[in-house]
């Protein structure tokens, strides 16, 4: 059985990658099973995250990881919506990442979005703080290896999951 691809959109809070996502599944020709930093995050208890947030919350995102791996392994494509962020308390995060899934077909691609763009979606979310996106972009791993960059600020999610099909599903 041929192993399904993994597509990683990586990028800040509010950058656009869960619109991507939902973009793609609407499309009828791919489907894809979806992983996300949020759903995992809600796998822990409240009171754990905020004892030692990043502790815990490294420990689901290994298992997002495991997860995408198993989906692929039995055959089906995957989307993981999530961010490469080097903490302590999971680095080597991005070395993880590739020695968990360096048996399959992995493409990271990077959603990029300015950060003045993504501050303002931040505050209109109201579930986000203003300048949680930033926050992020200062511990984002680096030197990772992108199969290609889609730019929510000058691009519809639309046209971000059309060219990441075009891109890497054909």
């Amino acid at each position: 059985m041929a192993k399904g691809r993994i597509l990683y959109l990586n990028g800040v809070t509010s950058s656009g990658k869960t619109s991507i996502v939902e973009a793609l599944q609407d499309r009828e020709d791919c489907y894809f099973y979806v992983v996300a930093n949020d759903l995992f995050e809600q796998m822990i208890g409240d009171r754990f995250l905020r004892e030692n947030y990043w502790q815990h919350l490294s420990r689901v995102i290994l298992l997002m990881y495991h997860t995408a791996k198993l989906f692929s392994d039995m055959g089906h494509d995957v989307l993981i919506d999530g961010i490469l962020v080097e903490r302590p308390e999971i680095a080597p995060h991005y070395q993880q990442l590739l020695e968990i899934l360096k048996d399959n077909p992995l493409s990271i691609v990077e959603v990029a979005c300015s950060l003045e763009i993504c501050r303002a979606r931040n505050l209109a979310r109201g579930d986000r703080y203003e300048t949680q996106s930033e926050e992020q972009a200062a511990i984002m791993a680096r030197d990772i290896r992108y199969a290609m960059t889609v730019h929510t600020d000058t691009n519809s999610p639309e046209e971000c999951a059309e060219a990441i099909v075009r891109t890497l599903m054909k």
